[in-house]
């Protein structure tokens, strides 16, 4: 009698080499190479124990979306060589906890924020580390507002990413989207990401570091990677999907 440990890690291995093949023809389709997209995969709502077999399989950036799941997760993986990133709406009473085990945030979209993670990460013990943060962008938000699934409209980028810039133990490394479910771009997810590939395109003309772009998830990812997506965040094309469970 097994604990299903065996029949998980089949799982995930058959899971995970669908999707590696599926970013493997976007790529191609794109004519990129397939090193230019990183593959993140989100653990949101499983176990440890799936994130100990996802790193026996070669994963090596897995991402939280609630710090309350992250934190413990991460502290029990804290072994393996993982990079650890977050991707939800960020309160700032929990970016002290945040800045102690994630290597990227990519939901910075106000200067408050901007202002706590700083000053949680230099009241830290990461010797130094910067904390690499995203501007994440509201597709669906217009000027001056924030959008439904969090970030900020597309002219208020340029404003957080210079406070990004200026504060102490932050690196900005670049942009994060979600294709929206409202406005103009609601139900085409390529056209959402190509105007982010244009915001980013106009932050690296001030910003030449700031070229990761985090966009798709399992239903999109290979219209982000025509669009130009560095990073795909992928849940549960690779985990499944768990009843009753966001």
């Amino acid at each position: 009698m097994t604990d299903g440990t065996e029949e998980r890690r089949a799982e995930l291995a058959a899971n995970l080499a669908r999707v590696e093949r599926r970013i493997a023809d976007a790529c191609a389709a794109a004519g990129r190479a397939r090193d230019e997209v990183t593959l993140v995969v989100v653990t949101k709502t499983y176990p440890a124990s799936d994130v100990r077999i996802l790193s026996g399989l070669g994963v090596r950036e897995v991402a939280e979306n609630r710090d309350q799941d992250a934190a413990p997760k991460a502290a029990a993986c804290a072994d393996l060589p993982l990079a650890w990133h977050f991707v939800g709406q960020l309160q700032t009473n929990k970016v002290r906890s945040v800045v102690g085990y994630a290597d990227v945030v990519h939901s910075v979209d106000r200067v408050r924020l901007v202002e706590a993670l700083s000053a949680a990460v230099m009241r830290s013990d990461r010797a130094g580390r910067e904390l690499g943060c995203l501007v994440q962008v509201a597709l669906d938000a217009e000027s001056g507002a924030q959008g439904t699934r969090g970030g900020i409209a597309p002219d208020a980028v340029e404003g957080i990413a210079e406070a990004v810039t200026a504060a102490p133990g932050l690196r900005l490394d670049g942009l994060m989207a979600v294709a929206p479910l409202a406005g103009a771009y609601a139900g085409q997810p390529r056209a959402a990401f190509d105007r982010l590939a244009e915001i980013s395109s106009c932050l690296r003309e001030m910003h030449p570091a700031a070229n990761m772009v985090s966009a798709g998830m399992s239903a999109d990812l290979e219209e982000a990677v025509a669009a130009g997506a560095t990073h795909v965040r992928i849940g549960s094309a690779v985990l499944g999907v768990r009843t009753g469970l966001r």
